[in-house]
């Protein structure tokens, strides 16, 4: 299921040439940590297996691509090279850094394989909310919302194989926090990814609806680590969720709005906006407003570490952290609060958005994602804020990104609110907290 191998397999085809998949394992990338690299690198062991059952070269190639996959498409006299796409200035550098040093002579060409419709078709610029992109992508679902053609058992071998991965070697090659324990509730690669997709089908899709919102239902779909990590396609998910259509209309057509338009909202405003992860990436009139409130009094002021810990006065924001680092993953609904209130409990909304993206990169197994920077949430006809099935970002909490204005108060000034007494409306608080209460 993924448009970028498909495309190169039918290159291949077509010249009678033998197929090449390369990974380049970098030794550290933003704030992930063995949690996030052994769940990548679980995932690839099963890619490896499956290559090789369809006589496909899998190499692992350890350091930053522009070091290591020229080198090996001279080597291999590789003849075209075809990459996925993302829009965060890390990968998109990768991606400009190896277009400079490749041989004149070898085409290079990119497909956005983790969209449904290619982030640079579904808008040419960026889009200032959900309002102004749902149209644009449905408009265009039918003709990249399909089924995906078959992989076929590769007929041209290499001269050579592929050497034996030293997976103990990749382990070793890495440069990263060891401290942030793999979690036991996610099993990476894309057999266990689509089983999960299943047991949302079966057991979970009918409620989806009408309790997403809560965080003490187990109605989400818990996908994201997989479509993060590449392990399960986002098109292949709403493929077969569409299929339930006619029984749970309401939460199919949810789960579309979020996993689809939201989502590649998120994209879009990375692709198009170089501030994705910063205030001068906010729109002039939320920038205005958290200028203007940055030196109100804060009711508290806590360090990161204290945040790190759990260690607040507010028992639920303390719960909903503690959730993120024990199980990689955070209720939707409670990332809002959760930044948001970082916002009110720091020096400024510098330091308050520096906080959150750390820590949201740190624990959250689908860190370091475009959702996790601005994911904008879907508003519900009750206005209930609903978590999309990717991360809520951190811009769209703290610097008002595809939201508008509310009414102004102090530290947020426009940017929309949340408090405790809130929460204690929309779902059992107590639950929670007792669920997550810190360990003595």
């Amino acid at each position: 299921d993924n448009w970028a191998f498909l495309y190169a397999q039918r290159l291949a085809l077509k010249q009678e040439l033998p197929l090449h998949i390369c990974f380049c394992l970098v030794p550290k990338f933003l704030e992930a940590t063995i949690r996030h690299y052994d769940f990548m690198l679980r995932g690839l062991r099963e890619v490896a297996e499956e290559c090789a059952e369809l006589n496909i070269s899998f190499h692992l190639l350890l350091g930053y691509a522009k070091d290591v996959l020229p080198a090996f498409v001279v080597e291999h006299g590789v003849g075209g090279l075809v990459t996925d796409f993302s829009p965060l200035r890390l990968p998109r550098q990768w991606v400009e850094d190896v277009k400079e040093r490749l041989p004149e002579d070898v085409p290079f060409a990119q497909v956005d394989a983790h969209n449904i419709v290619p982030c640079w078709v579904a808008s040419p610029k960026q889009e200032y909310s959900a309002w102004t992109m749902r149209g644009k992508i449905h408009a265009q679902l039918p003709e990249f919302l399909t089924e995906f053609p078959p992989v076929v058992r590769h007929p041209y071998s290499p001269s050579s194989p592929a050497e034996p991965i030293a997976w103990e070697a990749c382990y070793s090659s890495l440069q990263v926090d060891h401290t942030v324990k793999e979690v036991d509730w996610a099993t990476p690669g894309t057999a266990a990814g689509l089983a999960v997709l299943k047991s949302f089908i079966t057991e979970r899709l009918k409620s989806f609806g009408s309790h997403r919102n809560n965080p003490n239902k187990a109605v989400l779909s818990n996908l994201s680590p997989w479509f993060h990590f590449g392990q399960v396609s986002i098109q292949r998910a709403i493929l077969e969720v569409q299929k339930h259509r006619h029984k749970y209309k309401e939460s199919v057509d949810m789960f579309v709005e979020e996993a689809v338009v939201r989502r590649e909202l998120a994209e879009n405003f990375c692709y198009y906006n170089e501030n994705y992860d910063s205030v001068q990436g906010a729109y002039d009139w939320a920038q205005t407003t958290l200028k203007l409130h940055a030196k109100d009094k804060r009711p508290y002021l806590y360090t990161l570490e204290e945040l790190e810990q759990g260690t607040t006065h507010d028992p639920l924001w303390n719960a909903a952290q503690l959730q993120m680092v024990r199980e990689g993953k955070m209720h939707g609904f409670l990332r809002m609060y959760w930044a948001k209130k970082i916002l009110e409990w720091t020096h400024s909304p510098e330091e308050a958005l520096k906080f959150a993206i750390y820590l949201n990169d740190r624990y959250e197994l689908d860190g370091r994602d475009p959702n996790g920077y601005v994911g904008k949430l879907q508003d519900g006809g009750t206005g209930a804020d609903t978590p999309s099935p990717c991360s809520t970002g951190c811009l769209w909490s703290i610097c008002g990104i595809h939201d508008h204005g509310w009414t102004e108060r102090a530290v947020f000034g426009k940017i929309r609110y949340m408090n405790y007494a809130g929460c204690k409306r929309k779902f059992d608080v107590d639950q929670f907290e007792r669920r997550y209460a810190p360990t003595p």
